[in-house]
């Protein structure tokens, strides 16, 4: 058995039916615990997404800390992650990967809510927060260790998996294809192989980039993404709205696709792609990896935010999830599946999804359409690798008790992962970023199951309050 080999096979045991059980059915208790929130008060949510709280206490605004978590959500996963959940799991994985995400609503709800009921303020006055905080403090001291090993978990996620290799790797694959996809100008780089030289300037280039920004802490972090996050965002709606109105002929036929392929995937793919598990089971790893919904990431940016309420901070972190998953994941496997890149041989990752923009959108030169989708996928990846940054930071701090030497250390660390990420194989890649995001989703989803109590109450009293206040004008 090889290295990759070993690796599908622990991947395969991690995202197994326990762990999709335990984020499904925790998504949906917290749904109705909540009594639908991520339905009945979406609109309050998109709202004060873009509205900031008077007098609020944190780091950044709610919007920055939005931005900070969907910069690290909002990466590869959107583009590169859809893409092979379908390639891997036929149409119906995105039917799963939208259930996923719905469910998942309530559940980054949960965790923006948690995060800021039981964040805490270090001796510079800095606000820190997160699942190893509402696991130690929430469900009380015994369960300290449940709060560590999920706080290692994060380093490694971040330093190994989700934060660096798939991002660099995306950015490097897109890159590569756009300026040298025959690799004819290569170099021999000294036991690591023989290499295009649009990968190896990219690959330094976003090292001393990354760095430059990552100096600045989180400030920094939210600045860059509250400028980057919302424009790339925008620009790539656009772009697929562009692809989806040039083949609204074919959106019927997309959709029976993903529905008759979310239950009975060979009726679609006449075998390839194998069992409805299989369709689900890539739908719901892909949608977490790209929403993260369930890990106990975007709670750690949360608890940084500028508020005093935590309910109102649940609803904003909530928005991440839909607008991630639900707008900008939809898009691209709708893209995906309309073209029919999903069935083209030879193509993976980036490539997929490269292929059904310059398909779909006749009007437009292939070569516009690729440099477009990679200019996308070069910004969303570079803020995901900040936002990651930022997450590992806080679970060291944790960890060290807020040792800064070691931050310090971590910091050049990741800075040399991104530098070698470009250069690690990308199944190799993705199938250790899934390990480690299941790694990290089981301490948190045991934490919402024991804590939904709390969200639950604090949901009723908040908006009991708000209901009585409305009756009173």
């Amino acid at each position: 058995m090889n290295f990759n080999e070993i690796l599908v096979a622990i991947d395969d045991f991690v995202w197994g039916v326990p762990l999709m059980v335990l984020i499904m059915v925790g998504g949906l208790l917290l749904t109705c615990r909540t009594k639908l929130v991520q339905i009945f008060h979406l609109p309050l949510a998109l709202k004060w997404m873009v509205q900031e709280e008077e007098g609020g206490k944190g780091d950044v605004s709610s919007f920055g800390a939005l931005c900070t978590a969907l910069s690290a959500t909002i990466g590869t996963g959107n583009i590169v992650g859809v893409a092979t959940a379908i390639c891997a799991g036929g149409p119906g994985a995105l039917f799963w990967m939208l259930v996923a995400a719905f469910l998942g609503m309530a559940t980054k709800y949960a965790e923006g809510l948690l995060a800021v009921k039981y964040r805490v303020t270090d001796e510079d006055g800095h606000t820190w927060g997160g699942p190893f905080y509402y696991i130690e403090k929430g469900m009380g001291k015994k369960w300290t260790w449940l709060a560590k090993a999920f706080a290692i978990f994060g380093v490694c996620a971040g330093l190994m998996g989700i934060g660096t290799f798939t991002q660099v790797n995306g950015i490097s694959s897109a890159i590569n294809s756009f300026f040298d996809a025959n690799n004819a100008n290569t170099v021999n780089i000294p036991f690591i192989g023989e290499y295009s030289w649009s990968v190896v300037i990219a690959s330094v280039i976003l090292a001393v980039c990354v760095g430059l920004v990552l100096i600045g802490g989180i400030q920094r972090i939210s600045k860059v993404a509250t400028i980057v996050v919302p424009f790339m965002a925008i620009a790539y709606v656009v772009f697929a709205l562009l692809l989806i109105f040039s083949n609204l002929d074919k959106i019927p036929t997309a959709i029976e696709l993903i529905v008759k392929g979310a239950f009975n995937p060979s009726a679609v793919t006449g075998g390839i792609v194998g069992t409805m598990f299989i369709a689900m089971q890539k739908g719901v790893a892909r949608g977490i990896f790209s929403n993260e919904a369930g890990l106990g990431s975007a709670p750690i940016a949360s608890a940084a935010a500028k508020t005093n309420s935590a309910v109102r901070q649940g609803l904003v972190t909530m928005t991440g999830t839909f607008l991630d998953t639900i707008v900008i994941c939809t898009m691209t496997g709708l893209s995906i599946i309309i073209t029919g890149a999903w069935k083209v041989e030879g193509l993976e990752g980036v490539g997929v999804t490269s292929y059904a923009f310059g398909e779909g959108i006749p009007f437009l030169p292939e070569r516009v359409t690729s440099f477009i989708l990679m200019l996308c996928l070069v910004f969303f990846a570079f803020t995901t690798i900040l936002g990651w940054d930022y997450y590992s930071e806080s679970c060291i701090k944790y960890l060290t008790k807020g040792n800064k030497k070691a931050v310090k250390v971590f910091r050049y660390l990741y800075i040399l992962a991104v530098f070698i990420g470009p250069y690690m194989t990308i199944s190799a890649v993705w199938t250790i970023a899934d390990i480690f995001n299941g790694l990290m989703a089981i301490p948190n989803m045991i934490a919402l199951f024991a804590l939904s109590g709390i969200v639950a109450k604090e949901t009723k009293e908040f908006f009991d309050k708000r209901k009585a206040e409305k009756n009173k004008q």
